[in-house]
């Protein structure tokens, strides 16, 4: 094996890189996706392919080291299911019943995020990346891997080495949240040990159980520091934010459990409460203008960190919310919001997946037996040609399956009268009402309730109505129904990728039949 190792990875049709890596390629395919991750700076999920000269150089995949050899060449083929640049998919959005709004709207006008803000996260990767660590650090690191190399010999690290490389690996997590799962923090311990073999230690089956363990301390003690310096998302779990008769460290930390990105930011630089509450009170009229789309959407993009920390530190009720933030209630409002917590487009990443999925869906729903499955074939008979019509039968199937009732999720009004639909709404926390003129019409009404409100009416169908609660759920940060919560889960980690990586037993048993 050479001192370094040249490859030249091709990151797609008109682009190509030379990555160098020292002290050699390293031993197993992991390891190597995770060097060129860095290096190219790739954020979304990849599998590696080589040159194959056994048949006449075309691209096969890679399972073992000892199919490369130096100055290889590396093709990068994502995984993913949705085009790289998200930011180019485009859907429609519904009419309204928000006065004098374009009735639709493209992920291209869309800001992504708050504007120049202290937070520059990004979602948790699929496989963590272990920064470079000061430069002497990595002249101490690079020693004992020759050493580890030579004769097995494992590395003890001093107090000073371990602190920095620690300090290393958090500066690195905090860049995605400061408050990791302790499966994440298995991920960055497992990566250390798999990037610097000679750091395992003696006597750990897992091989990194120390390095986990000081991992979680030293964070605590950065979180100290941030909250010091007054990161919002730190500080909305200090003591003083929490009742006094329940003031206790533990109690209702307030942190990201559903793959949000951008959970609490900081305000743009710039800008303190008082402007962008001026601001604010600027929208109430705003709102009301006709042909006014543009600003809004720049005024709510600027002034998301302010209603984003009411919503996280006060959790207002959604009429209070409504009087002091009319425009979020709104598609293409929640469409943006959506993304910039999240940093993934909404409405037009569900229907495709929905669309995507409907045959895998409908082969499992088919395989369901006794009473469920009764109900699942009286549901799959009375889908036809018409999608809106297919995607409002999946979702049913959906609840049904799961053992939850569809008629709590989606309640429908047929020939009833005005003042017997208000008591009905008024009794509903969380849901979606369909109001039909004849069983069977796919057109009337469709609207949103949370906690008895009804927040967004005259929308186009139910899938278009499940993606906006499912949004409306994350921009005020209200949990998922307790009657739904296994349907709202399986729509986040299964249907959209949300932090797929954890999975209640009933949603990781749905994943897996899903993928049979």
């Amino acid at each position: 094996m050479t001192a370094q190792a040249i490859l030249r990875v091709i990151l797609g049709p008109d682009s190509s890189q030379r990555v160098m890596v020292s002290p050699g390629l390293p031993s197993t395919v992991t390891e190597l996706e995770a060097e060129i991750k860095t290096q190219c700076k790739i954020m979304e999920p990849f599998r590696l392919q080589f040159m194959d000269t056994l048949f006449g150089n075309e691209f096969v995949n890679l399972t073992s080291m000892a199919e490369i050899q130096n100055k290889a060449t590396i093709k990068i083929v994502y995984t993913s299911c949705q085009p790289q640049d998200q930011g180019e998919d485009r859907f429609s959005f519904p009419s309204t019943s928000a006065p004098d709004d374009t009735s639709t709207c493209d992920d291209s006008t869309v800001s992504l995020s708050s504007p120049e803000s202290t937070s520059s996260r990004s979602s948790w990767p699929d496989l963590f990346c272990i920064p470079c660590f000061t430069y002497d650090v990595e002249i101490k690191l690079a020693k004992a891997h020759v050493a580890f190399k030579e004769n097995g010999m494992l590395l003890i690290p001093d107090p000073k080495l371990k602190s920095d490389i620690l300090q290393g690996l958090i500066q690195e997590v905090v860049k995605h949240t400061v408050y990791p799962t302790d499966s994440k923090f298995d991920q960055v311990a497992e990566a250390l040990i798999l990037k610097h073999p000679c750091l395992k230690e003696k006597g750990s089956p897992s091989g990194y159980a120390g390095w986990k363990m000081s991992l979680k301390y030293k964070l605590a003690n950065y979180r100290t520091h941030l909250w010091k310096a007054g990161c919002p998302e730190v500080c909305v779990n200090s003591l003083k934010n929490k009742p006094p008769e329940k003031c206790s460290p533990a109690f209702d930390v307030k942190r990201p459990k559903r793959g949000e990105v951008d959970y609490c930011p900081s305000l743009p630089f710039g800008e303190s409460k008082q402007s962008l509450e001026k601001m604010r009170v600027e929208l109430l009229s705003d709102v009301k203008k006709r042909n006014n789309r543009e600003t809004v959407m720049s005024k709510m993009n600027r002034t998301f960190a302010l209603r984003r920390q009411e919503v996280i530190f006060d959790a207002p009720m959604i009429c209070n919310l409504q009087e002091r933030w009319p425009g979020l209630f709104h598609p293409a409002e929640i469409n943006a919001e959506f993304k910039r917590i999240t940093t993934m487009p909404l409405q037009s990443r569900f229907l495709s997946q929905l669309d995507y999925l409907s045959e895998s869906l409908l082969k499992v729903f088919a395989k369901r037996s006794g009473q469920q499955g009764k109900k699942l074939k009286d549901i799959a008979a009375m889908m036809t040609d018409d999608i809106v019509a297919c995607r409002e039968s999946l979702i049913k199937g959906l609840c049904v399956y799961l053992n939850e009732n569809p008629d709590i999720f989606m309640q429908e009004y047929t020939d009833m009268t005005e003042a017997t639909a208000l008591s009905a709404i008024e009794k509903t926390t969380v849901g979606i009402y369909v109001s039909r003129d004849t069983p069977g019409n796919y057109s009337f009404d469709v609207g949103i309730i949370i906690e008895g409100v009804v927040v967004l009416k005259d929308l186009d169908n139910v899938a278009i109505a499940v993606a906006m609660l499912f949004g409306l759920l994350y921009s005020v940060n209200m949990s998922y129904p307790s009657q739904l919560r296994y349907t709202f889960e399986v729509i986040q980690k299964v249907v959209m990728g949300l932090d797929a990586t954890e999975l209640s037993r009933k949603a990781q048993n749905f994943k897996t039949k899903l993928l049979m």
